[in-house]
Order: C-alpha cells, then sequence, then structure tokens
C-alpha cells in the first residue's frame, strides 16, 4: 500500500500536536517516525490508523481518500505498546478476534480461523501456546501475540506504536532482529514510532525524524546520520559533542585551528558538530588545548571525557596504553557546522 501525507493538521484542544506535515511511504517500505516525546509521531500514526481525526490535511491509501473511511475498513493492523490483549481470552482467541468479529458475509467459518491462527502462530515462532493465556506469557511473547492478531486480518497496512518499549534490552534486540526478518518475508508496508534512535536505524528503510509536530528531515539512516538537516537531527540521532567557531570566507575555525573549509556559510559566528569517536588527541601540530578528565577502557575502546573552555568533550578512542589524565592537545574531525 503507498501512503500519501499532505498537510496533516492535529490538535488536542488548542495544543497543535501535528502541524502540516506531508509525507509519501511507498509500497512496501518500512519507515520508523523517530522523534523525543511530544513530537507528534504517535498522532501522526494514529491518525493513519483512523484513531485520530485530523482538523485539515489529506491522507490517502493507494490514491484513495483514507479519511472518508472508518478504522475498519482502512486495512490497517495496529500493534500497541502495551500488547492489549484481552487477559480473559486464550492466545488462539485473541489472533482469531479481529476476523471473528467480521459481519457473518466476511466472516471466515471456525476451520479456517482455526488454521489461519496455527499459521500465525508459526509464523511469529510461538506454535503449541495457542491455548495459553496472556499472563503466563513473557513479554516478548506477548507482542508477538499481538503482532499476530495485527496480521490476522491481512493488513496492507501495519502500524505499530513503539512495539517493544516495554521490553528488556535483550528481548528489544532479539524482536528487532526478528521483525526485521518477518517484514522481508511478508513485504507489508509498515510504519513504526520509536523515539530509539538505535532501533530506527536497525531496522527501517527510511527514518523521518520529527519535532514539536513537524518533519525536520527525511531519510536513509546512513543519509540521516552522516548528513544531518540540522543541529537537532544530529544531536538527537547518537552522542555528539559541540564547541562554538567563527565562519570567515567560508573557513571555519577556533583558537587558530582549522575545523572545516569550503563552506557555503554566512560569516559570523557558528558551532561546530562532532562525535566522540572523530575526536583525535595529538602530540603535535595544529590543536587546541584541553584536559582529559577521566579515562575508561572498555573492552578494546577507551572513552573519556575532556574539558575545553569549561565544555565537557566525549572522547571515544582505540586502546592507548599512554592515555593518562592531564592537559592535553586534541581536534574534531569531519566536523558538520552550523550557524548560531
Amino acid at each position: 500500500m503507498r501512503i500519501e501525507i499532505s498537510g496533516i493538521v492535529c490538535r488536542y484542544g488548542t495544543t497543535p500536536a501535528v502541524s502540516g506535515v506531508d509525507l509519501t511511504i511507498a509500497d512496501g517500505e518500512f519507515v520508523a517516525l523517530l522523534g523525543p516525546s511530544g513530537s507528534g509521531k504517535t498522532t501522526l500514526l494514529r491518525a493513519m490508523a483512523g484513531l485520530e481525526v485530523p482538523e485539515a490535511g489529506s491522507l490517502a491509501f493507494d490514491g484513495a481518500d483514507a479519511l472518508a473511511l472508518p478504522p475498519n475498513r482502512r486495512g490497517v493492523g495496529f500493534v500497541f505498546q502495551h500488547y492489549a490483549l484481552f487477559k480473559h481470552m486464550t492466545v488462539a482467541d485473541n489472533i482469531a478476534f479481529g476476523l471473528s468479529i467480521r459481519p457473518r458475509a466476511l466472516r471466515p467459518d471456525k476451520v479456517a480461523i482455526r488454521a489461519k491462527v496455527d499459521e500465525l502462530l508459526e509464523l511469529v515462532q510461538l506454535p503449541g501456546l495457542a491455548k495459553r493465556y496472556p499472563q503466563q506469557l513473557s513479554g516478548g511473547q506477548r507482542q508477538r501475540v499481538a503482532l499476530a492478531r495485527a496480521l490476522a486480518i491481512e493488513p496492507k497496512l501495519l502500524l505499530l506504536d513503539e512495539p517493544f518499549g516495554a521490553l528488556d534490552t535483550q528481548v528489544r534486540t532479539e524482536l528487532r532482529l526478528w521483525l526485521k526478518g518477518l517484514h522481508r518475508r511478508l513485504g507489508v508496508t509498515s510504519v513504526f514510532v520509536t523515539h530509539d534512535q538505535e532501533e530506527a536505524m536497525e531496522l527501517a528503510d527510511r527514518i523521518v525524524v520529527m519535532r514539536a509536530g513537524r518533519i525536520e528531515q527525511v531519510g536513509t539512516s546512513a543519509e540521516v546520520y552522516a548528513a544531518p538537516a540540522s543541529p537537532f537531527v544530529y544531536g538527537f540521532l547518537g552522542q555528539a559533542n559541540q564547541i562554538g567557531c567563527t565562519v570567515a570566507g567560508g573557513v571555519a575555525g577556533t583558537d587558530a585551528v582549522i575545523l572545516a573549509e569550503g563552506l557555503e556559510l554566512p560569516d559570523g559566528a557558528a558551532t561546530a558538530w562532532f562525535r566522540p569517536h572523530q575526536v583525535d588527541l595529538v602530540p603535535e601540530g595544529p590543536a587546541l588545548d584541553g584536559e582529559l578528565i577521566d579515562l575508561t577502557v572498555i573492552g578494546a575502546r577507551v572513552k573519556g571525557t575532556l574539558k575545553y573552555r569549561g565544555k565537557l568533550i566525549t572522547v571515544e578512542l582505540a586502546e592507548k596504553s599512554d592515555l593518562a589524565v592531564g592537559p592535553c592537545k586534541w581536534r574534531p574531525r569531519e566536523v558538520r557546522i552550523y550557524p548560531v
């Protein structure tokens, strides 16, 4: 299913939650809506599902007006963060729920429903658990049941609202890999909401970074990480450092050290952004004066903190036995320069 969103606006009372969002999602694409709390990502997802009614804008599924359709006719499967399973129903009955409440003329018979449930239990790797109840399952198993229930109606669009948010780190990692493989097999257009940058970059074909109800940037994980469109995107996608600098004639520098050249930016104050692994400690040559105040060896890497002009800079280096706290010379590389 191809999704076309144009000028969508949603409010809670007088508070805007989504402000004029435009987005196109290709058939079979796996897209992540990524952003902090309050960025509008869940509201946009719920608008696609029909659980929120936009006050302006359009939403088309395969060219048809989706806003004219009630939620149960949009062909959407929805997976909630906290499973939303019926505690009084068995796993089988939970999965079959969407099929069993269809109008009689469209409802499969009991044999077909049972066969569908068995097929989905195999698909989500939970064979033999049909007669159990949700409280008898682990968190990861419950989320797989919730996904099986969403898939039972054979949706053209699968929506997932922070599906792994209630799970511990190890289970989250396992389910990410499993969900990625499942999407490859099924090819259903999928949109999932997350505030976990690593999760978005690992799973999605494209990432939609949202802030304050608007889209900051859309791109592949490589694109948004390597070429962030704004300081917000840079800072949100992984750990980042920043220092003040000055741009003059297309050259950015500070303390007589050149940080970047060939810039198409106006002259004046700017900020240089860089990742911890883009910090070099240098014994000689043009460098900035700092002070290493902390060093921690983690496996084959060294994580450290240095102080520069009162700011704390996070450093990540290959292990070196000669490193020690104290005065140091350093410089960043591969910096991104943003005007102030």
